[in-house]
This record gives C-alpha cells, sequence and structure tokens, in this order.
C-alpha cells in the first residue's frame, strides 16, 4: 500500500518544529505506514509536547507487543460465541470516506459473554475490528486524503440498561477498554454519534467520561430517542446509501432487513449452554432490608474522602412505590441535591451511579413521608469506590498474567 500524502497543512511553525523533533526521536520504531499523519496524532494528544508524545508512543508499542497486535492478532480464532453474539458491523463509508461503525449496544450480553469467554477475548476481538477499520481508514486515504484517516460511529442505545453494568466485572472491562482506546489509539474518532440514549445513560455517561481525553469527548453527540434530530445530524456526515434504513438511510440488507442484520450483527443473548466458566464461586448480592414507616424516610450516609469517586446503587421496594434522592453536604455543612427525587415502583431493581466528590457526605433517601397508609419495604446495596483503586483494570492479557505467574512460583 502507498503512503499517504505527508503533506500536513493547517500546523503552525512551532508545531512542524514539534512534529520534526518528535518524528527523529523516534524513527527507530517508525514503520512505513507511520506518516506525519499518524505521528500528529500523539503529539495533539500530548499538547504538541514532542518528548511526552514520544513516551506516550513507546509505550504503546510495549502494549502493541504484549497483545501481538501486528504478529499474533491477525491470526487469533476468536471463540464462536463470541463472534456470534459480539454487536457490531459496518456498512460503508462516510462522506469523507472514513469507516462508519455501527453498534447495536442492547445486544451487548456482558454477563453472558464474560460467563463464556475472558475479558482478554473480548478485549481481543475489539482490537481486531479496531485494527481492521484503520486499515481500511488507510486505504480509503489513497483516494480520499487524510480526512478517511479516523472513524464515523453510531452507537445505538435503544433499550440499554444499566443494571449488567453495574456488576464489577462488567464495569471492570469497560473502564479497561476505555483505558486501552485512550492510550494507543488516540485521535481516531472522527464523530460518535450516540442515538436512543435513555436518561439513566448521562449518569453513567459523567463517569466514563473521567477516563476519556478531551479531545474523544468533543467528538461526542448524544441524543434522546427523538429520531427526527438525531438523523439529520448523522445524514450530514454519512449518504442515505452508506446508512440502513432503520438509522434514516435507503440501505436494507440481502434478506430485505432494515436493520442490516447480516452486515451489522445485533448480539444478543448468550445461551447458558455455551456458559463455561465455572463463576457458581460468585458471592450472591447480599441487600440491607429496611422498613420504612408511613410519613418517615431512611437515609443511608455515605463518606466520600477522595476526588473522583463513584456512588452505585442497587435497591427495590416491595409493593407500591417510594421516593428516592441523594444529597451532597460538604465540610462546611453546606447541602445540595445531586439526584433529583423521583419515585421508584415495584418491580426489577433500581441501578444507577454517580460520580461523586470529596471530601463531602453523601445521602441516599428513601422517603416515604408522602403516605399516611402504608410502610414500605426497601432492599438496597448503596456504595461509594473509587475506580482505579477498587477495579482491576490491568491491560494485560489474561494469559499472559497467567504465564508470567507460572514462571514465578
Amino acid at each position: 500500500m502507498a503512503p499517504v500524502s505527508n503533506n500536513v497543512v493547517g500546523i503552525d511553525d512551532d508545531q512542524r518544529f514539534a512534529l520534526m523533533k518528535f518524528r527523529r526521536s523516534v524513527r527507530d520504531v517508525l514503520k512505513p505506514e507511520h506518516n506525519d499523519h499518524f505521528l500528529l496524532r500523539w503529539l495533539r494528544a500530548r499538547q504538541w509536547n514532542p518528548e511526552a508524545a514520544e513516551k506516550m508512543l513507546r509505550d504503546s508499542m510495549k502494549w502493541r507487543e504484549k497483545w501481538g497486535v501486528d504478529t499474533t492478532l491477525a491470526t487469533w480464532t476468536p471463540p464462536s460465541v463470541l463472534e456470534q453474539h459480539f454487536p457490531s458491523g459496518s456498512t460503508g463509508f462516510d462522506k469523507e470516506g472514513s469507516p462508519l461503525i455501527i453498534v447495536p449496544f442492547v445486544g451487548l450480553d456482558v454477563w453472558g459473554l464474560l460467563h463464556s469467554v475472558t475479558r482478554t477475548d473480548i478485549i481481543r476481538l475489539v482490537l481486531v475490528h479496531l485494527e481492521n477499520y484503520l486499515t481500511l481508514a488507510r486505504k480509503q486515504a489513497q483516494t480520499h486524503g487524510p480526512t478517511a484517516l479516523k472513524v464515523t460511529v453510531l452507537f445505538d442505545l435503544e433499550g440499554f440498561s444499566m443494571r449488567q453494568y453495574a456488576w464489577k466485572p462488567a464495569a471492570e472491562m469497560v473502564f479497561t477498554m476505555l483505558q486501552i482506546y485512550e492510550a494507543n489509539y488516540p485521535e481516531i474518532l472522527k464523530i460518535c454519534y450516540i442515538v436512543n440514549a435513555p436518561k439513566v445513560f448521562s449518569l453513567a455517561f459523567n463517569v466514563i467520561k473521567k477516563f476519556m481525553h478531551e479531545y474523544t469527548i468533543s467528538k461526542i453527540r448524544i441524543y434522546g430517542s427523538d429520531s427526527k434530530k438525531w438523523q439529520a445530524q448523522v445524514l450530514t456526515m454519512v449518504d442515505k446509501d452508506q446508512l440502513p434504513q432503520h438509522y434514516g438511510g435507503s440501505m436494507v440488507d440481502e434478506n430485505g432487513d432494515p436493520r442490516c442484520s447480516s452486515i451489522v450483527k445485533p448480539g444478543g443473548k448468550v445461551p447458558k449452554k455455551y456458559y463455561a466458566r465455572n463463576m457458581q464461586n460468585e458471592a450472591k448480592k447480599e441487600y440491607t432490608k429496611v422498613t420504612v414507616k408511613t410519613g418517615d424516610k431512611h437515609c443511608v450516609d455515605l463518606l466520600c474522602a477522595d476526588g473522583d469517586s463513584v456512588l452505585r446503587w442497587e435497591f427495590g421496594v416491595e409493593g407500591h412505590d417510594i421516593k428516592f434522592s441523594i444529597k451532597r453536604r460538604d465540610q462546611d455543612g453546606n447541602e445540595t441535591v445531586v439526584h433529583e427525587p423521583r419515585k421508584v415502583s415495584e418491580g426489577p431493581p433500581d441501578v444507577g451511579v454517580l460520580s461523586v466528590s470529596g471530601p463531602a457526605t453523601y445521602s441516599v433517601i428513601f422517603d416515604n413521608k408522602n403516605s399516611f397508609l402504608r410502610s414500605k419495604k426497601v432492599y438496597y446495596d448503596v456504595i461509594i469506590s473509587v475506580p482505579e483503586r477498587d477495579l482491576n483494570m490491568s491491560d494485560e492479557p489474561e494469559d499472559l498474567e497467567a504465564a508470567s505467574a507460572v514462571a514465578a512460583s
């Protein structure tokens, strides 16, 4: 493949000097396809600091070696259950020639997949897809220019539920993949449309965006379920003949499916027959149970000592409903409502997360003051944690970690 032109425009003299210095310092690790457009990604990610960009690139090269990205990854065969049940695909390109990636997120059964395959398997499949899209983007750039070197993404959150991501292994996988992406694939995102996002997603996004670079956040556009609004925006970037009918385009697959499910894999619930990982030893969740009397309320006070922390809740009410809210009280006693009161009715547990900061006390309130006839039975599990401290976010492949442990024993 011929390299994309090195004719970089839109940078000033200081930036061009930084590029020249950076190129010279990393020439021993560069490959033929690593042109100036490639180098600019790392420089921009480190605010044009050549030394910081060099460290970032060299660290990434070591990471690629650990994961076999440039060697064994291309010949790796993913488990069939993962191939069948991982939702994603591409129906074409945006107007500038960049690959269009579509992810019907509701089809990602994290619980089922992590009971059937390893976290490393899932990450490897994501890396395979990502590397394939970037290879395709480089090919597109031969005819469309450097604007095709990035990717356009459409995340469909129709049917999104927070509950499975409150499960610790699922949260660990999400945060690990975010860290891997930001450390090793800087500035590859042209734009990301997140559509059909429920209100609860804003809580999750406020947590996960702390692990994102400002550049990534700036490229994300979040829309609710009003398809007229988001379809019009998507169509400014993507022609109708490159987009499934379901998303406002004109494409159907060979089966006439407006979602193009034969091209964009929908994923889906993993049958239990695939569950190969014995997780029977997982501790059954222990809820605290209380009865909130008529005209009364129950408060759970949680101390937040660290800056960037996460308050996670899971609760339910047995019969009828109860009002739920969260307040924050700082060291000076100033109190603010950080999660507006809302009624939660009997049914599946209500699950959510909230980005919190300290030092402060957060009060989770179950309010039954408006009920004059019935006491309410509530079960709950609430906790404040620090993701970097409390979650396993190692970017080491699990099979490599296991091999290292054996060698050390």
